[in-house]
């Protein structure tokens, strides 16, 4: 009796299925919702394929409780700073200048590189622990931000106004 019920309880499922509707509303219903793709966090973004670990704010903020140990290498565009902000302290050497300027970061320093999204920091990480640099991590200022990381904004200067001319005095 049971094998029977599960064989006509399989045949009706099979059969309601297979039943042909014209209501073109209750195909829709139907049909099984589509979830939404999730969004892209420093967790799980597919295009971070560097051997340099991506660090969260709470890695990040671990590593800033010892600043004698660590440097903190921004290598993003004096504009980025200034729109985005950034950490307190740092040594900012732009992405293409890195390799000419080796000799200005300390090879006794747990190294962490910054930019934007972590991308370029990623690169740059894995070219300098491939020179044998100590490279702990990369993350991006705008991922630290997301996770409610505070930044410091950068106000830049104002442009010098233009020296008034000298009135001009009448000849003799």
């Amino acid at each position: 009796m049971r094998a029977s019920t599960l064989v006509l309880g399989l045949a009706l499922g099979v059969a309601s299925t297979a039943l042909p509707t014209t209501d073109a509303g209750a195909q829709q219903a139907a049909a099984p919702a589509v979830p939404a793709a999730a969004p892209v966090t420093p967790q799980n973004d597919p295009a971070y394929t560097y051997k340099t670990l991506r660090l969260n704010r709470a890695a990040f903020d671990a590593l800033l409780a010892k600043p004698e140990d660590l440097l903190v290498l921004d290598i993003r565009r004096p504009d980025e700073l200034t729109k985005n902000g950034g950490f307190p302290v740092y040594l900012s050497i732009q992405t293409k200048e890195v390799q000419k300027s080796l000799s200005f970061i300390p090879r006794d320093r747990l190294i962490v590189t910054v930019s934007n999204r972590a991308h370029r920091a990623g690169a740059v990480g894995d070219i300098l622990a491939g020179l044998g640099y100590h490279v702990v991590g990369a993350i991006g200022v705008l991922d630290y931000q997301d996770e409610g990381g505070t930044l410091a904004k950068i106000t830049p200067p104002a442009p010098a106004a233009p020296a008034a001319a000298a009135p001009a005095t009448a000849a003799k």
